[in-house]
C-alpha cells in the first residue's frame, strides 16, 4: 500500500491529470504526470499516484487486484526517488497480465525518466 498522503483518490484529481497531464507510453503502462505548480497555502504540493486497472486488462478482479499490487510495490521503491509536486496516474494495458514485479519496475522507472519526474530533473 501507498502512504495514504501519496494517493490519488478523487475522481477529479484523476481527471485533472488525464487533461493536464504528459503521457509516456511502453509495452505494458501507461503513465500521465502532471506538474503541479506552487500553491498560495503550501510551497510545494505533495506527490500523489493513483493506478488504473480497467475490466480491459482482465475480467477478474483478483488478477486486476494483483496487478495493482505489483505495480504498487514497484512504486514504492521508487518514491523517494519521485519529486514532489507531481499528479500521477498509471494505467495498465492488458499485455500487463503477463507481466512481472521487475518488468514493472524497469518499465516504470524508464517512463519517469521520460517524463522528467525523478529528483534533478526540473
Amino acid at each position: 500500500m501507498l502512504p495514504k498522503q501519496n494517493r490519488l483518490r478523487r475522481s477529479r484529481d484523476f481527471s485533472q491529470v488525464y487533461r493536464r497531464g504528459r503521457k509516456a507510453v511502453s509495452a505494458h503502462l501507461i503513465v500521465r504526470g502532471w506538474a503541479i505548480g506552487a500553491t498560495p497555502e503550501k510551497t510545494v504540493p505533495m506527490l500523489r499516484v493513483g493506478v488504473v486497472v480497467s475490466l480491459k486488462v482482465h475480467k477478474r478482479a483478483v488478477v486486476r487486484n494483483r496487478l495493482k499490487r505489483q505495480v504498487r510495490a514497484a512504486l514504492r521503491t521508487l518514491l523517494p526517488r519521485l519529486n514532489p509536486g507531481f499528479w500521477i496516474v498509471i494505467s495498465l494495458k492488458p499485455e500487463a497480465v503477463e507481466c512481472e514485479y521487475a518488468e514493472f519496475l524497469r518499465e516504470l522507472e524508464q517512463l519517469f525518466t521520460k517524463l522528467e519526474v525523478f529528483h534533478g530533473h526540473s
